[in-house]
C-alpha cells in the first residue's frame, strides 16, 4: 500500500489517520521568505487539530532556502519514513542569476560585496557556458546554508563570520566539505543584457520565487506569515545582466554555487535573484498546493 498524496483535486481529508496507513505525501509550493520549517510547523499545528493526534510525525523531504518558492513535500504519519527516499530523487529548479555582482549568500539575502566587470556577458557567452557544467562533479556547498559543520548550521557559522568581516569563501573551502553532485540539464530560458527589460523587472515583482498571493485571490497565508527575519534586498535597478535557467540535478546540489561557479566560468562574479523548484521526483509545481489550501482541507469540518 502506498502513501495518500494529496492534490488539488482532493476532497476533505478523514479525520481518522487511521484511514491513511502508509501517511499522506503533500507537494507544497512553499511560500517566498518562509523557511522550511515555518511550513512544517503551520502544517503540524494544523495536522494535530485535524487529526486530534498529538503525536503526530510531519517533516518535509528537502529542504528549500527562505528565499526560494517550489515544491516542498510535506510528510505526514508514516510517509515521514519515506522523506529519505522522496529526498533521493532528481529535482528540478528555474533560477535566476544576475551577473556582475557577488553577495556574501550568493542569493539576496546579503547586500552585495563585489562588483565586477560584466559589458562582455552576452547571450552567447551564456550558451556556451553553460554545456561545461552537465555531468558528474564536485562542487563547494555555500557557507550559508542547512549543511552541518561538527554540529552546527553552516548558516550559522557563516553570520558569525560575516559580523567579523572574513572572507566566506576561503572559509567554506576550509569547513565545508566538497560534495559529488550531477546536473543532467541546464537551459537558457532568457537572457537580459545590461539595463534590458529594467522597468518590467521592478515592477513585475516575481519571476520564479517572487512574493506570493493566493491563486484564488485575496491576501495569502503567505503574505501574511512571511519571516520577517529574512533579509531581502533589491539589486534590480543597477541593470545588470541577468539569465534565466533551467536546471535538472541530483539531490545535494546548491544551485546558489551553481550561479556562482557560473559567474567564475564567464569572468564575473554572480548571485541568485530568483529560485523556484519546479519539480522533485514525480511531483511537479503545477499539482501543488499553497499552504492556504492545504490549512484549508485541515480545517474541513
Amino acid at each position: 500500500m502506498e502513501a495518500f498524496i494529496l492534490n488539488p483535486g482532493s476532497g476533505p481529508l478523514s479525520r481518522n489517520i487511521e484511514d491513511y496507513p502508509e501517511g499522506i505525501i503533500i507537494p507544497i509550493d512553499k511560500p517566498y521568505r518562509w523557511t522550511s520549517a515555518d511550513v512544517i510547523r503551520k502544517v503540524k499545528f494544523a495536522a494535530i487539530r485535524h487529526f486530534s493526534k498529538k503525536n503526530l510525525k510531519v517533516g518535509h523531504a528537502g529542504t528549500l532556502d527562505p528565499l526560494a518558492t517550489g515544491i516542498l513535500l510535506v510528510c505526514i504519519g508514516k510517509a515521514t519514513k519515506l522523506a529519505e527516499t522522496l529526498q533521493s530523487h532528481d529535482k528540478e529548479y528555474v533560477a535566476g542569476i544576475t551577473f556582475g555582482a557577488t553577495t556574501p549568500s550568493y542569493d539576496l539575502e546579503k547586500e552585495i560585496d563585489r562588483f565586477f566587470p560584466y559589458e562582455h556577458i552576452t547571450e552567447e557567452s551564456v550558451l556556451e557556458a553553460l554545456p561545461a557544467f552537465i555531468g558528474e562533479q564536485d562542487q563547494i556547498a555555500p557557507l550559508f546554508s542547512a549543511k552541518s559543520v561538527d554540529g552546527v548550521r553552516a548558516y550559522e557559522l557563516a553570520r558569525r563570520l560575516h559580523k567579523e568581516g572574513k572572507t566566506l569563501d576561503d572559509a567554506a573551502e576550509e569547513l565545508i566539505r566538497i560534495s559529488r553532485i550531477t546536473i543532467s540539464a541546464l537551459e537558457l530560458l532568457r537572457f537580459e543584457g545590461r539595463n534590458e527589460g529594467l522597468e518590467d523587472r521592478t515592477t513585475r515583482g516575481t519571476e520564479a520565487g517572487g512574493p506570493q498571493t493566493e491563486r484564488s485571490g485575496g491576501v495569502s497565508e503567505a503574505v501574511h506569515s512571511a519571516s520577517g527575519r529574512i533579509n531581502v534586498t533589491d539589486n534590480s535597478a543597477l541593470g545588470l545582466p541577468r539569465a534565466s535557467v533551467r536546471m535538472v540535478c541530483s539531490k545535494g546540489t546548491y544551485v546558489r554555487a551553481f550561479a556562482r561557479d557560473l559567474g567564475e566560468a564567464l569572468g564575473t562574479g554572480a548571485h541568485l535573484d530568483s529560485l523556484q523548484r519546479s519539480r522533485s521526483g514525480i511531483f511537479r509545481i503545477e499539482n501543488a498546493l499553497t499552504v492556504d489550501q492545504v490549512i484549508s482541507l485541515l480545517s474541513h469540518p
